[in-house]
């Protein structure tokens, strides 16, 4: 596999043999691998340690898997994709790994080299969402799945419909956004009489544009607005 496609893997398993034929393997082919032989541990590194996906076996000491994945899903709000490795082969053994918020399962015994390509859909499935779900534009950042907006690392604190306005300018940058369009976003088929839409850019203007930082939201005069890097030329 190439670099584009190395991962970080938590293998959860209480099989010291299997865990280590699994490790050595997928370290042979450049990913990093931490292991742990108990629920206990597993929970606690999925949760302290960075990881792009875990493998995580039902039957452990300590926590079963079962419960260790909800735990990760429910209680560390965790979204790092879960294989579940085992020997329950039956529907209802998967419905059950599904059902607690596993992605995959693969059951025992089973090819080394399939784990890989299973752990590396996986990673990519992942990392594909992540990009879905956030915009950026030079250094100002737009988390949709959090709602968390920042710029140069500081978050920034906005209202609803300078949110929204936002959201559309991030989606189109760099291209001129035209204010019928931006009111169609903030307020649907029902945009206000008066001139709203002027303050609420001056809002947006002012959080994210902050004196001592390059200014990313132009006005187009006569046309609407545009969010673009100090770099590109205007419109």
């Amino acid at each position: 596999m190439n670099d584009s496609a190395v991962f970080s893997v938590l293998i959860v398993e209480d099989n010291a043999d299997l865990a280590a034929n699994i490790a050595d393997f997928l370290e042979s082919h450049g990913h990093q691998v931490d292991v742990a032989q108990d629920g206990v541990t597993g929970l606690h590194l999925a949760v302290t340690q960075p990881h792009d996906v875990v493998v995580l076996d039902l039957m452990l000491p300590g926590i079963d898997g079962l419960t260790l994945c909800r735990r990760l899903r429910q209680d560390a709000q965790s979204a790092t994709p879960v294989l579940m490795l085992t020997a329950r082969a039956t529907l209802d053994d998967k419905i059950a790994g599904f059902g607690e918020g596993a992605d995959d399962y693969l059951v025992k015994p089973f090819e080394l080299r399939e784990l890989e390509l299973r752990l590396a859909a996986l990673v990519r499935r992942a990392q594909g969402g992540e990009r879905l779900n956030r915009l950026q534009v030079a250094d100002l950042v737009f988390d949709l799945g959090t709602r968390v907006v920042q710029r140069a690392g500081r978050p920034l604190s906005l209202p609803m419909l300078p949110l929204r306005i936002l959201e559309r300018l991030m989606k189109r940058a760099p291209n001129v956004v035209w204010r019928r369009e931006i009111e169609q976003a903030a307020w649907g088929d029902s945009p206000p009489d008066s001139d709203s839409l002027r303050v609420h850019m001056h809002t947006l203007r002012a959080a994210i544009d902050p004196p001592g930082l390059p200014p990313l939201l132009h006005t187009v005069r006569g046309v609407g607005y545009q969010l673009k890097t100090p770099d590109v030329p205007p419109a």
